[in-house]
């Protein structure tokens, strides 16, 4: 789970807001956790229950944050080392 969202972060090039962001609210990781539990009614419809509760227990604790932001950083490291394709 921690791979599929780290890559598309990086795939829609959003690694620098999106670690600036899970570093922000690290400490606050338990209550965004709550808080995604509370809005479950409402978004689960959308996305999946299983993937929602999933992601909501994923991000209710800091390590788990950090693992993020660190596999974030990686994938955005090795495409940045990714020689670019030219376009025709």
């Amino acid at each position: 789970m921690l791979d599929r969202l780290a890559l598309e972060v990086t795939k829609r090039g959003l690694h620098v807001p999106a670690v600036i962001f899970l570093e922000m609210h690290k400490p606050l990781a338990n209550v965004a956790g709550h808080m995604m539990l509370a809005a479950s009614p409402f978004v689960s419809p959308f996305i999946g229950f299983d993937r929602f509760d999933g992601y909501s227990r994923l991000l209710s604790r800091p390590e788990n944050v950090e693992r993020l932001i660190q596999r974030i950083e990686n994938d955005a490291s090795l495409k940045q080392a990714e020689p670019e394709k030219p376009k025709d």
